[in-house]
C-alpha cells in the first residue's frame, strides 16, 4: 500500500476491530427491531417452566375460589395449598432461569 492511501495507516487488527463493533452495533439493532411477541417467545423459549408454572398457579387457584364458593371446605384448602406449591415451583424456575442466564453470559476480557 502507498503513502497516499489514508487506509494504509490503520492496522488489520483494528479494521477487525471496527468489523466487530459494526457487527455487535447491527446484533443490537435487529433486536430492538423485534416486536413484543418476539421476544416473548424467545423468553418463554429459554425458560419455559415459568409460564408453566404461572397457569398451574392460575388454574389451581381459580378452582380453589370456586372450591371456596360452592362451599367444599377441604378441596378449597387443599387447592390454597396447592396453589402456594405452585408458586414456590415458578419462583424456583425464575430463579434457575436467572442463574443459567448469568452463566451462559460471555465475560468481557
Amino acid at each position: 500500500m502507498s503513502k497516499d492511501n489514508p487506509e494504509s495507516s490503520i492496522s488489520d487488527r483494528e479494521r477487525l476491530e471496527w468489523l466487530e463493533t459494526f457487527e455487535q452495533i447491527s446484533d443490537i439493532q435487529a433486536q430492538e427491531k423485534k416486536g413484543v411477541r418476539d421476544k416473548m417467545i424467545n423468553k418463554i423459549k429459554s425458560n419455559p417452566f415459568v409460564p408453566i408454572g404461572m397457569l398451574t398457579t392460575t388454574a389451581v387457584l381459580s378452582y380453589g375460589i370456586y372450591s371456596m364458593r360452592s362451599g367444599n371446605k377441604k378441596r378449597s384448602q387443599l387447592m390454597m395449598r396447592a396453589r402456594v406449591l405452585c408458586q414456590g415451583f415458578t419462583v424456583a424456575a425464575l430463579l434457575v432461569g436467572v442463574l443459567i442466564a448469568a452463566k451462559s453470559k460471555p465475560s468481557k476480557s
